[in-house]
């Protein structure tokens, strides 16, 4: 059918994307879920740690009033519309391998004892804590000082689509103990337009930039903060065809939307 004669919205905001391959030259670690004392990664890299990675946003050094208790996602990445995105990345290989670590961050001192989540090192606290009163040494912590760690081994290779104009960085840093990722770049490929239908995606997506007027149908999800992937997205609407990859139309960070 003649281009012409197809049903389809503007062109697309994207004329070109690169397929990127990670290699992660380090563990990588995501506190993706938490059962018990144990941190589990999935295989999976998010396009908001990926963003912030390529140095496309810089959320400030010191935050102050009600910006410590929330993410930054929407001021930090809405105003890249058009201009830059980022798939998530997921596994070259079906399922990426795994290493398990204990981690303890326990006192050295001569004396310490568990609370509430807690290591308590001030054995002077004893007294007050016999009578019923609560020194900060046991007070609860979030912060946790036991516990294991599941993480992507090294050697690991993911791929992603990158959309938008710009050099990119040879190697990144990525995940909790920001870790060392290659960055290896392939060719600009064509962002082709494809009329409302329905189809199969075959990347990772975040459920959170999807645009609204998609139909989905069916799709697996990965519950992982800040907001969950899909992946095997069967849905009705516009697509963009990149090489053999299919996604949806008029992706942007958080769908483009910059109000709360």
């Amino acid at each position: 059918m003649p281009q012409s004669e197809l049903n389809l919205s503007d062109s697309p905001t994207f004329t070109t994307a690169r397929l990127v391959e990670l290699w992660c030259a380090e563990p990588v670690f995501f506190a993706s879920r938490e059962l018990s004392d144990t941190y589990y990664t999935e295989g999976a890299i998010g396009n908001y740690a990926l963003a912030y990675a390529l140095g496309w946003a810089r959320a400030p050094y010191r935050l102050t009033g009600k910006d410590t208790g929330r993410p930054r996602y929407r001021e930090d990445l809405t105003p890249l519309a058009g201009q830059h995105y980022i798939l998530p990345a997921w596994p070259v290989e079906n399922s990426p391998s795994y290493r398990f670590e204990r981690f303890n961050a326990l006192s050295d001192a001569y004396w310490y004892a568990m609370t509430n989540n807690r290591v308590a090192t001030a054995r002077e606290d004893l007294p007050l804590k016999r009578t019923g009163k609560k020194p900060n040494t046991y007070r609860p912590s979030n912060f946790p000082q036991t516990g294991r760690l599941r993480i992507i081994d090294r050697g690991n290779r993911f791929q992603t689509l990158v959309f938008g104009e710009g050099e990119l960085p040879e190697y990144i840093r990525v995940g909790k103990f920001t870790s060392k990722v290659r960055v290896d770049v392939g060719e600009a490929l064509p962002v082709r337009q494809l009329p409302a239908d329905t189809y199969r995606c075959n990347t990772y997506l975040n459920s959170a930039d999807l645009p609204p007027d998609l139909e989905p149908f069916a799709f697996d999800l990965i519950a992982i903060p800040p907001a969950s992937l899909l992946k095997n997205l069967q849905f009705h609407g516009e697509a963009w065809q990149i090489g053999n990859f299919l996604i949806p139309a008029n992706l942007e960070f958080l769908g483009g939307n910059s109000r709360e």
